[in-house]
């Protein structure tokens, strides 16, 4: 095999080949057009598999349904079927259905919902190929233009978009789609196993907004998911689309190619051997992805690959924040085989399906099993034999899963965690309901039993106008404007090259005075970049290119007060609390670091604003006694503390369905309320994401693998594999690896 001296090297630790399978095929369903079995027979697929017929059989009978299987199973197919059946106009709705339209001489539509452009555009055209020549499927966006809105709206039986594009353009201005909306037989969300934590909570809520839309006009559209496998896709698929529960078909009877699957420790630095095997596999003309954890970082790996790649025009970088001409060109060079190496973030994770990827590189543990599981069925999609290699990162996550493999070959994925009743999100979206259309308590119906103390709320703010029970917008502006789907705060920022005017890049604004504040070195498309200036009320930030040998860290400090108890347990011998608290958090300066030696070379003071936001968070608390009895001074209990926060932070996703950049930590020496030393452990969500409530029923397991890595890790005084974080606040000082598993230990087993 060409990918041979991969498996044979020595950083290999462990690694599992996966044997073919056949697949279980089935006859057409009698309900489905004969028009289009010649089509789809067209592309190829002689049948359907037996799990691709379960579910459109549920789909076309009207039932909210998921499919939950693994990455490249057949899901297109499954609910394109009944998508295919209603707006071709060749098949009837099933017998007894009360979903006709109520203006019947509409034309059936449907709506096809994607996280990501590429995967939306993706979608296009391989429908495209499935169908008649006559039905009509087009692509909306933020890069549309008018007269492709226009056929949509007008034309189009089938739009695919995303949820952006639904928010911000087709639900303000709901009136000019009546005619598409009237029709609306399906909806499908794709990918849905990405819609959770902040993204999913606001993904929710503007499917509630959709479907209260859809009913003004007459229709009522089922609800199809298509998702990654999910213990509990049932109940995540119902909170998403605002019902109890779905069906789920989770059962794959596809055919399954050879594929092996390795665990790889690396010799240098993660990036360095990244950048090898994806120049070394691309030289062996073996079509590869590298899905790096950060833009900066995918940047870096394309660049040391195209430097050690015998042809290194065929190696390129992919990740969001490009602008759409570069996206589309990247795309159409990895469609045609010109692009053989491609180091990308999780933008191509869901992105266009490619048939000739051969290698998957995952360059550091994605957090998420069912993340890596998606990252790797990105290889070997028409059954050729494929490679994917899981590299580890130095830190503690990373470095139990070297340690227990089973995790990650025999562990089932996680359950998926999504509030759409927060109402931090919640309640901005009813304001954008109500512009859409008055709010009034029949709307408890889609947004929930909170619905009506929200409008009240939103009343007594001004921001709605009740009238006799009935909630209005009455403010010039859109409410839609105020809401960033992609965050719990405002707009992002666009990146501005000083000078030209041109548009660099966006970045999310909540995350804008880490990556973007004065004097931080920015990094696109391999390009350096040093800003000058951020100005977060405009949502700008101005940069000019730069050439010097440095990178810089922000630093920054966070504080946590008003707690409440939400409840408490035992874990072994120590007290573990779940509750409420409040989060303030200021970037303070950054650090400048060599790019080589990765040496501080200075520290530079900033002023910006601080943020607050209230969360949940679990924590616990040295206990007055054990404080006596170790006698150790402030600095060294705080020491201890932070370097306890540091590995529980890195170990939390192998038990809670997150990665560590959806939680934060602050430990302290004084507790706000109690004055005693205490470790939080907080949601990164204003109003809390579900990460910290599951993390306090996991709290055994999780602490007792945070002890075992400190009193395990072969480093004699702290590393990135136990204690040193990447996203610590002020450079990962005041660690004390000794004293925090001394510590750690003698909270759980005092009496051992």
């Amino acid at each position: 095999m060409k990918w041979d001296w991969v498996l044979g090297s020595d950083e290999v630790v462990e690694s599992r080949r996966r044997e073919p399978r056949a697949g279980t095929p089935v006859p057409w369903p009698s309900w489905f057009p004969a028009e289009c079995v010649d089509t789809v027979r067209a592309t190829g697929i002689d049948q359907p598999w037996l799990h691709q017929v379960q579910f459109a059989d549920l789909a076309h009978s009207q039932k909210h349904v998921a499919i939950s299987t693994p990455t490249g199973s057949g899901k297109t197919l499954a609910y394109l079927m009944p998508v295919l059946a209603a707006t071709t106009g060749a098949a009837a709705l099933p017998s007894g259905s009360s979903a006709r339209p109520r203006f019947t001489r509409q034309r059936p539509t449907a709506l096809y919902v994607a996280p990501t452009k590429a995967l939306a555009h993706d979608q296009v055209r391989a429908a495209s190929a499935m169908a008649p020549s006559s039905w009509r499927i087009t692509a909306l966006d933020g890069d549309s233009d008018a007269e492709e809105r226009r056929f949509a709206r007008e034309h189009a039986s089938v739009v695919a978009t995303n949820p952006d594009m639904l928010h911000f353009s087709v639900l303000p201005n709901h009136q000019r789609w009546a005619s598409f909306l009237g029709g609306l037989r399906y909806l499908v969300i794709d990918e849905a196993h990405r819609y959770h934590g902040t993204f999913g909570a606001h993904v929710a809520s503007v499917v509630r907004r959709l479907r209260r839309v859809c009913e003004l006009y007459g229709a009522s559209p089922t609800m199809l998911l298509s998702s990654a496998t999910a213990p509990n896709a049932a109940e995540f698929g119902g909170r998403l689309v605002g019902e109890p529960a779905v069906d789920v078909v989770d059962a794959s009877t596809a055919p399954v190619g050879p594929r092996t699957v390795a665990l790889w420790k690396p010799s240098g630095s993660l990036r360095q051997d990244t950048a090898r095997l994806l120049a070394g596999l691309s030289d062996d003309e073996a079509q590869t992805l590298a899905f790096v954890p950060s833009r900066a970082g995918a940047e870096l790996v394309s660049v040391a690959a195209q430097e050690q790649a015998a042809q290194p025009a065929h190696i390129a970088s992919y990740r969001g924040g490009y602008l759409a001409m570069e996206r589309r060109a990247l795309e159409a060079g990895l469609q045609s085989g010109e692009v053989r190496g491609m180091a990308t973030t999780n933008a191509l994770e869901l992105g266009i399906d490619v048939s000739g990827i051969e290698a998957v590189l995952v360059s550091g543990y994605p957090g998420r099993l069912s993340a890596f599981w998606q990252q790797a069925g990105r290889a070997g999609r028409t059954g050729q034999e494929s490679l994917v290699v899981l590299l580890a990162r130095e830190n503690p996550l990373d470095a139990y899963l070297l340690d227990h493999p089973e995790v990650v070959f025999d562990a089932p994925v996680e359950h998926l965690v999504l509030h759409p009743t927060n109402p931090h999100v919640l309640g901005p979206h009813l304001a954008a309901a109500a512009q859409e259309h008055p709010l009034t308590a029949a709307d408890e119906k889609w947004f929930g039993p909170a619905t009506l103390a929200i409008a009240e709320a939103l009343s007594r703010q001004k921001v709605l106008r009740d009238r006799g029970q009935r909630w209005f917008w009455t403010r010039p502006d859109r409410a839609v404007d105020h809401i960033n789907l992609r965050a719990a705060g405002p707009t992002p920022v666009e990146i501005i090259e000083q000078g030209t005017g041109r548009v660099v890049g966006v970045i999310d604004h909540d995350t804008a005075d880490r990556t973007v504040h004065p004097g931080a070195v920015y990094l696109h498309q391999g390009e350096a970049w040093l800003v000058s200036q951020l100005d977060l009320d405009d949502g700008s930030a101005f940069v000019s290119r730069f050439s010097e040998p440095y990178y810089t860290q922000a630093q920054s400090r966070s504080d946590i007060d008003d707690l409440s108890v939400v409840r408490q347990r035992n874990v072994l011998d120590l007290e573990v609390i779940l509750g409420r608290v409040r989060l303030t958090s200021q970037v303070t300066g950054y650090l400048r670091r060599d790019e080589i030696t990765h040496e501080v070379l200075d520290s530079t003071p900033l002023d910006l604003p601080a943020h607050q936001m209230m969360t949940e968070a679990v924590w616990w608390s040295v206990p007055p006694a054990l404080e006596e009895t170790l006698g150790w001074a402030p600095l060294e209990m705080g020491s201890a503390l932070h370097a306890i926060e540091h590995t529980a932070i890195g170990l939390l996703p192998a038990f809670a369905p997150c990665d560590r950049w959806d939680i934060g930590g602050v430990s302290t020496p004084v507790h706000p309320e109690t004055g005693l030393p205490t470790v939080f452990v907080h949601d990164g969500l204003a109003g809390g994401s579900g990460f910290a409530a599951h993390a306090h029923d996991v709290a055994q397991q999780w602490l007792e693998a945070t002890l075992q890595r400190l009193e395990t890790c072969e480093c004699l005084a702290g590393c990135p594999a136990c204690i040193v974080s990447p996203k610590c606040g002020n450079a990962n000082q005041f660690l004390d690896k000794r004293r925090a598993a001394v510590l750690l230990r003698a909270l759980l087993l005092p009496n051992r």
